[in-house]
């Protein structure tokens, strides 16, 4: 029978102990000054600040007409307009940048800042969004897999996806387009028609570029503050002459080598990072998806503030990438960046500098997702699994560029012609200079 004054017994201690707990929210279990400063940083960077682009007139669903309260509202062609189509009132949606200041403080970026647009992904958000109309009381189903508008089948009122759901599926900011279809289709056309001549037959058989569809491709749009340290040698020539004769004669030179080290700080303003898997995927072999980044730079400067009433009539494709798998691409294109900048620095190296170290310090990075417009037309070589040609035109600028699929045998009997016709020509001038 034990004592009644008889003290508890101590817990035991160690891995899996009662006392072997998690600190408590906001303390670390370690001293953080003892870490290796990476990791040191890390563990004190501050969360994530999230700017909320929300749009709370537009919860609803329903873009409203500020004039007569219409809801059939479309993007005015070629314009940033959005018209109604029921009184004709036009008016421009909010330049994002203007509304929220994302054109501002490059040189005060301090940790990461994200857009609410720009959020991580909650995979369990379903894609299917209901609404209640406003009209006549009916149910809305919106599948932002595939659309981001839906029409109600009872009183025809209009119902658009502004409202920010962890899916992805909503960014901060649209760029509408401006070239219209015609005038891509005839830009495909005539971009084909320089290269029918090598162009696969069934390629041409099947070419239609009335097919062309407009989408809107998800990206994050990047502002940043960062410095780069570089390190490696570069070489100054200082003599160059021959050896040897005939076949056997070779070029030498003698150049001094020095150490080269380079420290830069730059700011990055609107760098577009692809936020979607399958257009981020630049796999050769397979896609031709390098395209769509040929037709840059677009000018996001002049993207407005969400609205899904952009969207109608044109597909769009959902964002699936978050900021943290997209951060080491960011930090690779950083690092080009820093190259150039200290390019001019160098040019007394006549022979050149081979960089060795690179070392990259990101100090701030924004964060903004964005939809951007681009005219595509596709095309699958060798049918399902084949390699996937893509033609597109920036949805801005017009800027067009794309893969048109070959005839291998009509490119090497090319070269074969040219070459023996080169060949004819260097063998009369030997000739006659005989």
């Amino acid at each position: 029978m034990s004592n009644a004054n008889t003290p508890p017994p101590v817990p035991p201690s160690g891995p899996g102990s009662p006392q072997d707990v998690p600190p408590l929210p906001g303390q670390f279990g370690i001293d953080p000054s003892t870490l290796p400063p990476p990791i040191r940083d890390e563990l004190l960077a501050p969360d994530p600040v999230a700017i909320d682009t929300s749009a709370e007139e537009l919860k609803d669903g329903a873009n409203r007409c500020p004039k007569c309260g219409a809801t059939d509202i479309r993007q005015r062609p070629g314009t940033d307009l959005l018209v109604c189509l029921y009184c004709r009132n036009e008016w421009h949606g909010q330049r994002v940048e203007e509304e929220f200041g994302f054109g501002e403080g490059l040189d005060d970026l301090a940790g990461t800042i994200m857009a609410s647009g720009a959020r991580d992904i909650d995979d369990d958000v379903s894609s299917l969004m209901t609404y209640k109309c406003t009209g006549c009381g009916a149910e809305v189903t919106v599948n932002t897999e595939s659309t981001m508008t839906a029409r109600c089948h009872w009183c025809r009122h209009v119902f658009g996806v502004n409202e920010q759901v962890a899916n992805g599926a909503v960014p901060d900011a649209v760029l509408p387009f401006h070239i219209k279809k015609d005038d891509a289709v005839a830009r495909i056309r005539q971009f084909v028609d320089k290269r029918r001549m090598f162009a696969l037959k069934e390629f041409k058989e099947q070419f239609t570029p009335e097919n062309v569809v407009g989408v809107y491709l998800p990206y994050m749009i990047v502002d940043g503050k960062a410095s780069a340290d570089v390190a490696g040698q570069g070489e100054i020539e200082t003599r160059r002459y021959t050896q040897g004769s005939g076949d056997k004669k070779k070029t030498y030179y003698d150049a001094d080598i020095y150490r080269v080290e380079r420290h830069v700080d730059f700011t990055v303003d609107d760098l577009p990072l692809e936020s979607s898997t399958e257009r981020g995927n630049l796999d050769t072999g397979v896609n031709t998806n390098n395209i769509i980044n040929t037709i840059l730079p677009f000018d996001t400067k002049n993207a407005v503030k969400w609205n899904a009433s952009y969207l109608s009539g044109y597909t769009s494709e959902k964002r699936d990438t978050d900021v943290e798998q997209l951060r080491p691409r960011l930090e690779d294109q950083l690092l080009s960046i820093a190259r150039c900048q200290v390019e001019e620095s160098v040019n007394r190296f006549d022979r050149g500098v081979r960089w060795e170290q690179e070392r990259l310090d990101v100090h701030g990075t924004r964060w903004v997702a964005m939809y951007l417009p681009v005219w595509l037309y596709s095309y699958q070589q060798g049918g399902k699994g084949g390699m996937l040609h893509y033609i597109a035109v920036n949805g801005r600028t017009g800027e067009t560029m794309g893969s048109v699929p070959v005839q291998q045998w009509k490119l090497l009997l090319a070269a074969i012609t040219v070459g023996t016709f080169l060949e004819g020509i260097a063998l009369w001038m030997l000739g006659s200079s005989s």
